[in-house]
């Protein structure tokens, strides 16, 4: 495991504000808005204290996390975080279920009503659709392991903000460092570009195996627009299809065949 590789990406991420959302506003001297790609940031001068702050708070955050050698220890982590809660009251932890090593990990986006009831991702009507899916793929629920982007449920189950992701990456990337998959499965667009780090269609991004930390990364559809479109089962089922062949040539092993950590 190549795990100083994916802590250094973390500390990266952690001190470069929002870069993997792209084009920001700002207003130039005639008040009028503009876009800026990054490149240009002369009208932002670095505050140094603000600078000093910012670097502390990630190198603590990187040492709790490392100082993390398994899910357990790390879950205890994230359940007195409060910057993985959303501005919803009184939601519960849904950390992630499934083989501590397994070697297909799926992420989806974050938790909806009956997965912050139950503490558990992926229980909902999409849910029982994703475990269907896996079953016919031959690679059932306990021998993948199933977390999100966010660990607590945000309200009416809106998508992510940019600010949520930000805050809940670094926890996950640990998350996944710590299973280990072979291969990474985001499950909607909003988990694949959190953890690509661009902005893309979910129909540029199908169809192909990213790097990713030693690993490599898949997207498909979200059971829920699957849900919302059945004409989107079909090119479903072909990404599964593909992502259980590639399994099979990594040398992916059926949860039934490792043993579980003492």
């Amino acid at each position: 495991m190549k795990s100083s590789t994916l802590a250094d990406e973390l500390i990266r991420f952690l001190e470069t504000e929002k870069e993997m959302y792209g084009a920001f506003s700002t207003t130039t001297s005639s008040g009028q808005a503009r876009e800026s790609d990054g490149t240009d940031r002369k009208d932002s001068p670095i505050n140094p204290k603000k600078e000093q702050t910012v670097k502390q708070t990630t190198t603590e955050l990187h040492q709790k996390l490392q100082a993390c050698r398994s899910l357990e220890e790390l879950q205890v982590l994230c359940e007195s975080a409060e910057e993985l809660r959303t501005d919803l009251e009184g939601t519960r932890l849904v950390f992630g279920t499934g083989h501590p090593e397994a070697d297909l990990m799926l992420i989806g986006e974050a938790p909806g009503a009956q997965e912050d009831k139950e503490g558990v991702p992926f229980v909902g009507r999409g849910g029982q659709l994703q475990n269907k899916i896996l079953e016919a793929t031959g690679l059932p629920r306990s021998h993948v392991y199933i977390a999100n982007i966010l660990k607590h449920r945000p309200p009416d189950n809106r998508d992510p903000k940019p600010e949520e992701r930000e805050r809940s990456l670094p926890y996950l990337l640990r998350q996944i460092e710590l299973v280990n998959p072979k291969i990474v499965l985001c499950i909607g667009l909003v988990s694949a570009t959190t953890l690509l780090g661009r902005k893309s269609a979910l129909k540029d991004l199908r169809g192909s195996f990213f790097p990713f930390h030693g690993r490599e990364l898949a997207v498909t559809y979200h059971p829920a627009a699957l849900l919302r479109n059945p004409n989107f089962k079909r090119p479903t089922w072909e990404d599964m299809k593909r992502i259980r062949e590639r399994y099979d040539e990594l040398g992916g092993k059926p949860s039934a065949e490792k043993e579980l950590p003492a």
